[in-house]
């Protein structure tokens, strides 16, 4: 039967009470244009329109979008179905952004620091309202931006220079990402669809790029949680797939605590397990790991770059030696990745743990590397559909491992120019706080150091180092990024500076320190330092402040 063109009803639509199209305004000041289409359909009783079915009655209508200022089109465009018209709406909101409008618009916001921006409201748009209330404004300004948190309220955010816990995403990375929430969203394991089809293809880009970054094959990269996920993969999956001749790990002191918690949970399956101490620059005595080794080692796990200390082990050396003696040999490369160059074949690595949030990329993915060539077995240690190839079961999040591969892809291009861009800010932030306060110790090696909070609690890490107690109790760990600045150091300096100068100033024990008495010699010091945790006294100095970037050049690395 053809079809004809003919008039049909209008159905009486009946409509939300608020404009069909409006602008809301979440409180970082992002826009986001809510479009209402209409919901029922029904008496039709309006003036006819255009029908091309002479036989079928008009359907019901019936969606809700929600359109960010980044995404130029409802994603039902693609299958025909449009909603009405929105009213007009002002510049710049209607109109599709151009390419890396996203990483524009949000790299400011990425950046604030307490300070009202572009996309803030509007204010009274007389000169002379704005004159007359511009104390009132500021004002309310200022209450906008305070907040309170644990029960402290402060002016705005913060600074952040804890790089080493964690990067903001970069925005280059979020373009990457966005597709594959909002319309390829399918799942990368379903292969009878465009969806699934185009969702895999995305995946094994990615894979791609994490394995260029390190120099490895994308057959030997298995995505995961995260790089705890691989520790435990790489640690307890070793040992127990050669649980009947391998029955010995050696690793360090100063490993992460997902990696000496697993050693620990082998110990308990009658695993025996040899903990080297490091020197008191944080590094490895390699001649002592050697000898370590035994007939019955299964596996070696040292940690390629400390999330502490930020010294670099001489991973080749280490490599070699593994090599030489027929064991696989483990790095947890979460703090190195697209920091320092990383060769898997070179250094002879046959396991290794990366990380996405480390790089500027999302939380929630990480990798493993697996070597194929001489083959490394590893027994599962999460039971489901088998995924990536049997390793780690569970659907693979698109969007997450999409942005991994984007952030080690930026990684690779401009690894060398924000190594030396960290490196002047890293000079500038200990050159301005060592020529205001006296007694500063940097712990660990200055040569080969790469990236790394200060917690109440004194770090295993120092201690492993020597460090006394109450002298890990003074370090500060400060973290610098990409996207640190200027003249955030500059104003970490300071605030560093003023309170430790005050502590100093209201302790009559930092002028004792300062005259050579000994501190641990009088009844009780020791033990109300230690409790009050109070960072400008000690034995030897009255600070410390524990400093390093994120950032090294592999002759730094000592590589």
């Amino acid at each position: 039967m053809t079809s004809q063109l003919i008039s049909s009803p209008r159905p009486n639509v009946k409509r939300r009470a608020e404009p069909a199209c409006r602008l809301d305004r979440d409180r970082d000041g992002l826009r986001v244009r809510r479009v209402a289409s209409p919901c029922v359909a029904q008496l039709p009783t309006s003036p006819p329109r255009p029908c091309l079915s002479s036989t079928s009655p008009p359907q019901p209508i019936s969606s809700l979008s929600l359109l960010f200022f980044f995404s130029p089109n409802h994603p039902s465009a693609e299958t025909g179905a449009r909603s009405p018209p929105p009213p007009p709406i002002p510049e710049p909101y209607l109109s599709p952004p151009p390419p890396m409008a996203l990483s524009r618009r949000l790299l400011p916001l990425l950046l604030r620091r307490g300070s009202t921006t572009s996309l803030s409201p509007a204010r009274a748009l007389s000169t002379v309202a704005v004159t007359a209330d511009a104390p009132a404004a500021a004002a309310a300004a200022a209450e906008e931006e305070a907040m309170t948190i644990k029960g402290v309220r402060i002016s705005g955010r913060p600074l952040y220079m804890d790089m080493q816990a964690t990067t903001p995403v970069d925005p280059r990375v979020l373009d990457a990402m966005l597709p594959f929430y909002l319309s390829r969203y399918g799942n990368p394991h379903s292969r009878t669809h465009l969806y699934g089809w185009e969702s895999d293809a995305a995946v094994e880009e990615a894979r791609a790029r994490v394995a260029s970054l390190v120099g490895a094959d994308p057959r030997e990269i298995f995505f995961t949680s995260g790089a705890t996920e691989c520790n435990n993969i790489a640690v307890k999956g070793v040992m127990r797939f050669y649980r009947d001749r391998r029955r010995h790990v050696v690793t360090t002191q100063t490993e992460h605590k997902c990696v000496l918690d697993s050693c620990r949970y082998l110990q308990q399956e009658g695993f025996e397990v040899t903990y080297l101490p490091v020197r008191p620059d944080g590094l490895v005595d390699v001649a002592q790991l050697a000898d370590a080794i035994r007939p019955d080692t299964g596996l070696v796990s040292v940690m390629a770059v400390n999330n502490e200390i930020g010294v670099v082990q001489p991973l080749e050396e280490i490599g070699r030696i593994c090599k030489e003696k027929g064991v696989p040999f483990h790095t947890d490369a979460a703090q190195a990745l697209g920091k320092i160059p990383i060769d898997v074949n070179q250094m002879g690595i046959g396991l290794m743990s990366l990380s996405a949030h480390k790089i500027y990329g999302p939380k929630g993915v990480g990798a493993l590397y697996l070597r194929r060539r001489p083959r490394i077995r590893v027994e599962p240690q999460m039971s489901g559909g088998g995924q990536e190839r049997g390793i780690r079961s569970g659907t693979v999040p698109t969007p997450l491992v999409v942005g991994f591969g984007a952030a080690c892809e930026i990684a690779a291009k401009e690894m060398d120019y924000d190594h030396r861009r960290a490196s002047v800010l890293q000079q500038r932030l200990l050159d301005g706080i060592r020529g205001q306060v006296d007694d500063i110790v940097i712990n660990g090696s200055m040569e080969h150091r790469a990236c790394t909070s200060a917690s109440l609690e004194p770090s295993y890490v120092l201690r492993a180092l020597g460090v006394e107690e109450d002298m890990a109790h003074t370090s500060i760990r400060f973290g610098i990024g990409r996207f640190t600045t200027e003249e955030e150091v500059d104003r970490a300096i300071e605030l560093t500076v003023h309170q430790v100068k005050k502590l100093r100033d209201m302790s009559p024990l930092y002028e004792m320190a300062k005259a050579g008495i000994d501190l641990k010699s009088l009844s009780g010091v020791g033990e109300d330092i230690s409790m009050n945790h109070v960072i400008v006294l000690s034995r030897q100095s009255a600070s410390i402040v524990h400093l390093f970037t994120c950032q090294v050049a592999s002759s730094q690395a000592g590589n």
